[in-house]
């Protein structure tokens, strides 16, 4: 791990000191570990320029949310099927959603509810809703790269020293529900930054070190990579060349430890946020709120994805008390976080999606939980200058089959790369081998519904 020392300008609000975040670990270079420091000061300096791009913001609920529970309450289903959670209006006529969900209701215009899902493979990972791929059946070498890293690769960052990836989620238990999102085969070049994943026990403290010195240390670095590279035939020294260029950068900016450094917004727009948790739910992710408003002013700094993950949704058992604590808290972040983006003006700019891997039974079982259910399940989008205040198909009495209109994670994903002006089905990026690779087949189309 190598800490920089600055200035220390307090903690934030969740506890942490400033020179935490400089704290980076992770795979290491020369001492340096620079897949995590190539972006850690990204973030600052284009916040006080406003946002110039398109980004998304993924929201995963890992563990498999309950579709029948949040938009798409099933009121004529018999007891075992329908559960206590009761639905009220929204500001979008017609549209009902949980009770437990009072803020999104109230702009419900400025979100899609899309309750037929379907494609899921039933795994407890998030490789749909990162890739859009089915990730067993027959990968290419390398793997699936997710979205943030086929952005990375076509799009780039936005400036010299901001990530254009980067993922929030802690290092879960079960870490697939903390999966940030990988490069595949596009190589660690466009892996994501993660900030609170960390690595390594012990610091590397550089003290007295000039610029001048950090440069030579550059050059010779520079000089030594050039020769292995000479015999490196894997592609990856390409990768580490952007983490080293970037790497030095952290030391002359401060961009994203501002941008997570929350204690410069307004305490009212923070407490609109709320705080959360950073306790891990078992072994799944953590209850933090203030990752949706870091989120928001990361692609302000220049990211062009950000991932995040929220609790711990495979509810076996207890699915109304567990929805009763968490609907509450992820109604708070998400309705935060999209009432921020339009106040802003960021709404035509920044996509969001929330969603999980699948979706949960239609009969409640013995321990009043719901159980793994990948035939249909359900997402909510909002930005992206999408047509929203709408709901986009339909599921049948007992919300186990989609009936109308089933949505693909493909289609969700050509509409996400269309919003940022990416034509998925047209553009291809190199496998491991050389062959062209869609981003999405072909014959997934972004929504109609949402973009036409």
């Amino acid at each position: 791990m190598l800490t920089i020392l600055g200035e220390n300008s307090g903690r934030f609000c969740d506890g942490h000191s400033r020179r935490s975040f400089l704290q980076i670990g992770g795979m290491a270079l020369g001492g340096l570990s620079l897949p995590q420091l190539l972006s850690a000061e990204a973030a600052n300096g284009s916040a006080s320029r406003g946002i110039n791009h398109k980004a998304v913001i993924m929201i995963f609920l890992p563990g498999g949310p309950p579709h029948q529970d949040m938009w798409d309450l099933k009121m004529d289903a018999p007891s075992e099927v329908r559960g206590d959670f009761r639905p009220i209006r929204t500001n979008v006529p017609g549209i009902e959603i949980c009770e437990e969900f009072p803020r999104i209701a109230k702009m419900a215009d400025k979100f899609t509810f899309v309750r037929s899902m379907v494609g899921a493979e039933g795994p407890h990972d998030l490789m749909m809703c990162l890739t859009g791929r089915p990730g067993r059946k027959n990968p290419p070498p390398g793997g699936w790269p997710s979205m943030g890293a086929a952005l990375s690769k076509l799009q780039g960052s936005t400036n010299d020293s901001c990530p254009p990836f980067v993922g929030l989620s802690p290092k879960c238990r079960h870490d697939e529900w903390g999966d940030p999102g990988q490069a595949g085969f596009l190589g660690p070049a466009h892996s994501p930054f993660t900030p609170f994943r960390g690595g390594g026990k012990e610091d590397i403290v550089l003290q007295g070190v000039s610029i001048e010195r950090l440069h030579d240390r550059r050059a010779l670095l520079s000089s030594f990579d050039n020769f292995r590279r000479e015999v490196d035939q894997t592609g990856m020294m390409d990768g580490l060349d952007t983490f080293n260029q970037q790497a030095f950068g952290v030391l002359t900016s401060s961009q994203l430890g501002e941008a997570l450094d929350l204690s410069k917004e307004d305490p009212k727009l923070v407490e609109a946020y709320g705080k959360g948790t950073e306790k891990l739910q078992l072994d799944g992710c953590w209850k933090r709120l203030d990752q949706f408003l870091m989120a928001r002013r990361l692609v302000e700094a220049g990211a062009r994805c950000v991932t995040l993950g929220f609790s711990r949704w495979d509810w076996h058992g207890g699915n109304f008390k567990r929805g009763r604590e968490d609907f509450p808290l992820l109604d708070q972040g998400v309705s935060a976080l999209v009432q921020d983006l339009h106040d802003r003006g960021l709404d035509k700019d920044v996509s969001v999606v929330v969603w999980g891997e699948f979706g949960r039974t239609p009969k409640i079982n013995s321990n009043a939980g719901r159980d793994h259910w990948p035939r249909v399940s359900c997402a909510l989008l909002s930005g992206g200058g999408m047509n929203h205040g709408q709901v986009i198909g339909a599921t049948d009495r007992l919300g186990g089959e989609a009936v109308d209109r089933p949505v693909e994670f493909q289609e969700v994903f050509s509409t996400l790369y269309h919003n940022v002006g990416i034509d998925a089905r047209s553009t291809t990026i190199k496998d491991l081998t050389g062959r062209p690779m869609y981003l999405v087949d072909p014959e997934h189309a972004p929504m109609k519904e949402l973009v036409g």
